[in-house]
């Protein structure tokens, strides 16, 4: 099975032009002509793009980045293995091996690009549907799929990777993000801090508290939002009438609107506001403008509020199709490599597969254990009271048993 494009199906002109004028190393500080307001009258504010959805390479005046073509093999393959990756959740939800499953499908290049931004010491704090930043930041999908099958409540040691445990309460994580960049500041360390949330949780006071702590304190934190179009079945036209990256205006922060499906533009605007952040200039927000392809969650289904025309258009815009594409117009991989990519596609879907049916069932009590340091005589009462209940089916079952 190939997981490569969300539209093989469709016909797609690709482009086989030169690369632009070679980009210059590094990137510039956030001062970008996508910060300002939209001049009336304009269909969509500006946005930051270094490869169209043809696949061609552009330039940007105020972001360049310039990478070799096994760090572009290295994009695409993370796209790849991550779309993977999710397809097999979502095949293993339906099979009722999980619980629950969010989808990324669609959203590959804004995580991947922000997530391989990120360095090793920085500290980020997700959603629930930041797979592919899980995956840059080298959280092991078995332990990322083990909360979502029901056998543990996290399912991996934040510390050990610094990315924090998947928040499921929307825009709380924009405030632990703030607070914990205000330590970083107090510590005198040069790392920096990012949180993750959506169109949706944008909505939320908590978001709003962060970025105003984040002004006042100028604590070393990017919040990338990533533009999805929809929170849940309210489209952008429904939750806000000014472009979202233009909200960083009022707290007194820079914001920017990125290509969320184009992997270099995204890697280019989160390197520059976090070595922004980490020279002590404050807080930036990036507005990844993409699209969810799939449902909100496994147990949404988006036929009943979007139109199917809306889908098709985005595909149009696929991340993993449009930098194929520039890597076989500039000869930086062949067929070889894409039959190669697909077959260790393949094999690592099937390890998620057995990895998550090879769970062990959770030790039912746990759930009373690490709740008061010193105990607690309700937890205790409760705790006899769930063992009795458990101990019943088995009663039960030696009884017909007879």
């Amino acid at each position: 099975m190939t997981v490569e494009s969300t539209a093989a199906r469709t016909p797609r002109r690709t482009s086989g032009g030169k690369r632009a004028a070679s980009s210059k190393a590094g990137t510039k500080t956030a001062k970008t002509a996508a910060a300002k307001p939209a001049k009336a009258g304009a269909a969509e504010p500006e946005l930051v793009q270094l490869l169209t959805p043809e696949g061609q390479r552009v330039e940007h005046p105020d972001y360049s980045i310039d990478l070799s073509a096994d760090e572009l093999r290295g994009l695409y393959k993370d796209m790849v293995l991550t779309r993977q990756f999710d397809a097999e959740a979502i095949a293993l939800q339906r099979q009722g091996e999980l619980g629950l499953w969010p989808s990324l499908l669609g959203q590959e290049a804004a995580q991947i690009g922000s997530g391989r931004a990120t360095r090793e010491d920085d500290y980020v704090f997700p959603t629930y549907r930041e797979h592919g930043v899980a995956w840059c930041r080298g959280v092991e999908p078995k332990k990322l799929l083990g909360m979502f099958r029901g056998v543990n409540n996290g399912g991996w040691d934040p510390n050990t990777n610094n990315f924090h445990l998947y928040t499921i309460v929307i825009g709380s994580q924009a405030l632990h993000a703030t607070g914990y960049a205000m330590g970083v500041t107090k510590d005198g360390a040069d790392s920096a801090v990012v949180a993750y949330f959506g169109d949706g949780a944008s909505s939320q006071g908590d978001v709003m508290e962060g970025f105003n702590f984040a002004a006042v304190y100028n604590a070393p934190v990017v919040f990338f939002c990533q533009n999805n179009q929809w929170a849940i079945s309210e489209s952008n036209e429904k939750q806000f009438r000014v472009p979202l990256f233009q909200r960083a205006q009022g707290f007194g922060f820079p914001g920017v609107r990125v290509d969320g499906n184009d992997v270099l533009a995204v890697l280019a605007v989160t390197r520059a506001a976090l070595d922004r952040a980490r020279r002590g200039e404050g807080p930036m927000l990036i507005e990844a403008f993409t699209y969810r392809m799939g449902a909100h969650t496994t147990s949404d289904d988006p036929t009943k509020y979007r139109r199917d025309e809306e889908r098709e258009a985005w595909e149009a815009k696929d991340p993993i199709l449009r930098l194929r594409t520039y890597l076989l117009a500039e000869g930086m991989a062949d067929e070889a490599f894409f039959a190669d990519l697909e077959k260790e596609s393949e094999d690592f879907g099937k390890q998620v597969r057995e990895a998550v049916r090879s769970m062990p069932d959770p030790d039912m009590m746990a759930i009373f254990e690490n709740v008061y340091a010193d105990g607690s005589a309700l937890v205790d009462e409760e705790r006899a009271q769930f063992a009795a209940y458990q101990a019943s089916f088995a009663d039960a079952g030696h009884g017909e048993g007879k």
